[in-house]
């Protein structure tokens, strides 16, 4: 046959086996796996496309200098003569009190600006909290404040009330209703308060061990930025770096990135599971079509005519299949954005064609690399083999196509998931387990052998049930592999939202802290720390010192001299340093010895030290206020951080640090009937910074509610791809089931024997696959909570008891809806068409 008329043959054939339903299954597989990728492809992608449209607003500026030092009169000369337009921002926490009720007050991210701030973009700013909002290019007046409107409902105050902070008073002007560098409407640690910066040193807030960020903004021609930016970025002083969006909007960025992690590990597993229900529906197509390939070969159709027909009639279903799941990701992905829309208040553009292709393109793959082998089979078996309906194990060729598809699968998914964490570790994760799983099936059948001659003893619905398995064996290893993957991606994704949540959302004890007291000057310890006591408050102040880790073994140390993120960032910044005699109680030394007060020594969290590849002996040097201070590491200390107790990263002996600049901060746990102490506190101290941690904690959850509900919805094509492998899995065998059924029943076995026969078998299949999946699960969570999220995993029992649990129904369930019409065939009937 020549091409045209195989194609048209082709859709002919597409069209009939479409209206019998052979295709429906492998159409809906492929749908899915492609409507989970490119839902989450659409909307990383626009998100992507907004920030790179918005960079400049999102920072305010061309280009960002930031420091944790003033800015230097020789930096801003440089930015002037380079042609650059500058304005300044300081931003800190600090508590904002409601002049006229000092008891109502709150956390507050007091940001000072100077004029021509922002030099991109544009405040919208309202006169009343519900007023319509207008755009602006000035910044508030001597004397005021602008504020965002849940500060005003945190103090119970309203335009034209006074505002305190520090030894300053303003009049609160404004309502921020969008500040362009603040990341979008991002949730922020605290509620803003806008000054001016003129008004800065008045509010006496700045204190030594205050946490202050201090910003150059530079805009102007583009080259004119470029060069400025090349000339003084090989300058900077430690402490100081260029900001683009990444680094200068990190918790957008951060929540955003664990937000796309999570959704990418949802749809990877969702186009996984579906690849295993396109294997197990293409074998199934293939045996349902060798009557026909026989009658054609017989009617002297070659071969490779037959292969191309079905291939053809594939890569048809395939396209439209792909179409299809391309508008369903489309439609999904504004119910992602829905989901997180509280996050993102600016306007997206409409995503590029790249998620679509990628896609069409993992469809397409999947199609090729699974459904593909089992038709290159035909092209190999002989004729007598194709009637008596038998295409055996698979062929070398077979094989290797298998491999090559499932390996340009996974590579498409690395792709496609925009993580190669993510992707590498799940992919890897899989693939490892299709083989581990079929490994541990065909184990199990050779086991199985010595228990027909137990047969006598367990009955003989068990007798049937061990037959029915070692007589089509790779039946059964396509069930209980499909049936573990299926139930490992959900348990993994059950596993990892749990621990996520729990990570997140870390309880700790009821008496736990939830008050940070920071910002108190070494003179006024004595005093607060009598006024907590006399609030009922026992609390024990912590030296806070400020310093930049600048030798290891007498060696220059920098963000230059590691690779991974988290140390360059741990490196180029002030560490909060501390002293004590004595080693703190809910602090465990885990290596070495406690120091002697008295000694050049220091105790280091094992965490950190593992990051900066520090160990006992090593000499550090700390640069503290421009005073040099060396101590050798004797102890390593694991740092119970969920105590949320004042916790330290190094601890030094009181004679290297007690005379060096410090400030103190306290942590306590205060009830809610002694709340008042808070705003007496802060009105007997106003440079003091109350941070309540309930408040924060409230906030993050809002954040990871609606990250939850995104991950929620995905989690709809996981469980539908889970239910066509289940499906899949089971109506494989359907054929022949009816055929040994109908045979047995002639042979005198009863109905009900071989119902108890099925479910014994389906049973211990089952559970078996679940066993299987919460191994795998189990692994592959670890994988991901130590490389990927970060965070802590611990392996629990009820994640087994669950697979095995959950595999034995899922297989019975789905036995029972697949498999209810076997029994009902009747003898007769079943061996005429045999």
């Amino acid at each position: 046959m020549n091409l045209p008329q195989l194609f048209r043959q082709s859709l002919r054939m597409t069209g009939r086996d479409w209206r019998a339903g052979e295709l429906r299954l492998l159409a809906m597989a492929l749908v899915i796996a492609v409507a989970a990728v490119t839902s989450v492809g659409f909307f990383v992608d626009r998100l992507r496309l907004g920030m790179e449209r918005d960079a400049a607003q999102l920072l305010a500026a061309d280009l960002v200098v930031s420091s944790d030092q003033p800015i230097s009169e020789a930096l801003r000369a440089r930015a002037r003569n380079a042609q650059l337009q500058t304005a300044e921002t300081v931003t800190f926490p600090s508590m904002a009190l409601n002049a006229a009720n000092l008891d109502r007050n709150a956390l507050a991210a007091v940001k000072a600006v100077s004029p021509a701030y922002p030099l991109r973009g544009s405040m919208r700013v309202s006169g009343e909290a519900a007023a319509a909002d207008a755009p602006t290019r000035e910044i508030p007046r001597a004397g005021t404040v602008w504020v965002d409107p849940q500060l005003l409902q945190a103090i119970g105050a309203k335009p034209g009330d006074e505002l305190k902070l520090g030894e300053s008073t303003f009049r609160i002007d404004r309502v921020i209703t969008i500040e362009p560098d603040r990341g979008t409407g991002f949730i922020n640690f605290a509620p803003r308060v806008m000054i001016n910066l003129a008004d800065l040193p008045a509010t006496q807030l700045i204190t030594t061990g205050s946490r202050v960020t201090f910003r150059l903004l530079a805009a102007g021609e583009r080259p004119a930025v470029k060069a400025f930016a090349t000339s003084i970025e090989r300058e900077l002083q430690r402490g100081q770096r260029l900001e683009s969006l990444e680094s200068g909007r990190p918790e957008m960025q951060r929540t955003l990135e664990r937000a796309q992690r999570f959704l990418a590990l949802v749809a990877l597993l969702a186009a996984m599971i579906a690849a295993v229900a396109v294997a197990a529906a293409a074998r199934r197509f293939s045996q349902r079509h060798l009557d026909s390939c026989a009658m054609m070969r017989c009617l002297g159709l070659a071969q490779t005519d037959i292969f191309w027909l079905f291939a053809l009639e594939f890569v048809v279903i395939g396209i439209a299949a792909c179409v299809v799941g391309v508008l369903l990701g489309y439609a999904a992905h504004f119910a992602l954005l829905a989901a997180i829309g509280s996050l993102i208040k600016t306007s997206l553009p409409f995503p590029s064609l790249l998620p679509a292709l990628q896609g069409g393109a993992v469809g397409l793959v999947l199609l090729l690399g699974f459904a593909l082998p089992p038709l290159v089979q035909l092209r190999s078996v002989p004729p007598l083999r194709v009637l008596r309906k038998d295409i055996g194990l698979p062929t070398g060729r077979s094989s290797l196509g298998y491999l090559v598809g499932l390996a340009g699968f996974l590579l498409l998914l690395l792709w496609s998931s925009n993580d190669l964490k993510i992707g590498s570790v799940t992919a890897g994760g899989f693939a490892g387990g299709l083989l581990v799983f079929a490994l541990a099936a065909w184990g199990v059948l050779q086991l199985l052998a010595p228990l027909r001659s137990m047969t006598g003893k367990l009955g003989i619905s068990w007798r049937f049930a061990i037959a029915a398995v070692q007589r089509r064996p790779v039946a059964t290893i396509v069930q209980l592999v499909s049936l573990a993957v299926g139930l490992m991606a959900l348990l993994l994704l059950t596993v990892t939202r749990t621990d996520l949540v729990s990570a997140w959302r870390s309880a700790a004890p009821p008496d736990a802290p939830n008050r940070f007291v920071i910002n108190v000057q070494p003179d006024q310890v004595p005093a607060v720390t009598q006024r907590l006591k006399d609030g009922g408050i026992d609390a024990e102040l912590h030296p806070m010192i400020r310093g930049r880790l600048i030798k290891v073994n007498g060696n220059a140390v920098g963000p230059e001299n590691y690779t991974d993120d988290r140390a360059q960032r741990l490196v180029d910044r002030e560490f909060n340093l501390s002293y004590a005699k004595d080693a703190p109680g809910h602090n465990r030394i885990t290596s070495g010895a406690w120091f002697r007060d008295g000694s050049d020594e220091l105790s280091i969290e094992e965490g950190i030290a593992k990051t900066l590849g520090l160990k006992l002996g090593d000499q550090l040097t700390f640069d503290i206020a421009g005073e040099s201070v060396t101590a050798r590491a004797t102890s390593l200390r694991k740092v119970n951080w969920d105590s949320m107790r004042a916790n330290f990263f190094v601890l030094m002996p009181p004679s290297l640090l007690a005379d060096k600049p410090a400030s103190f901060i306290t942590a306590f746990h205060l009830p809610e009937s002694k709340a008042a102490l808070t705003g007496d506190l802060v009105r007997e101290f106003p440079n003091l910074t109350v941070i309540d941690t309930t408040a924060v904690f409230r906030q993050v959850q809002a954040v990871l509610d609606q990250v939850i509900a995104a991950v929620e919805f995905l989690f709809i094509f996981t469980l539908a791809a889970g239910v066509l492998v289940l499906y899949s899995a089971l109506a494989a065998s359907r054929d022949e089931r009816v055929r040994e059924a109908g045979l047995l029943r002639a042979l005198g076995a009863s109905r009900q024997q071989l119902s108890r026969a099925q479910l014994a078998e389906l049973a211990c299949i089952g559970a078996l696959a679940g066993l299987l999946a919460a191994i795998g699960a189990s692994a592959i969570g670890w994988a991901l909570a130590k490389f990927a999220f970060e965070f802590e995993y611990a392996i629990s029992p009820w994640v087994f008891a669950a697979g095995i649990g959950g595999g034995a129904f899922c297989a019975l369930a789905g036995g029972y809806l697949g498999l209810r019409g076997v029994l009902k065939t009747p003898p007769l009937a079943t061996l005429r068409e045999a």
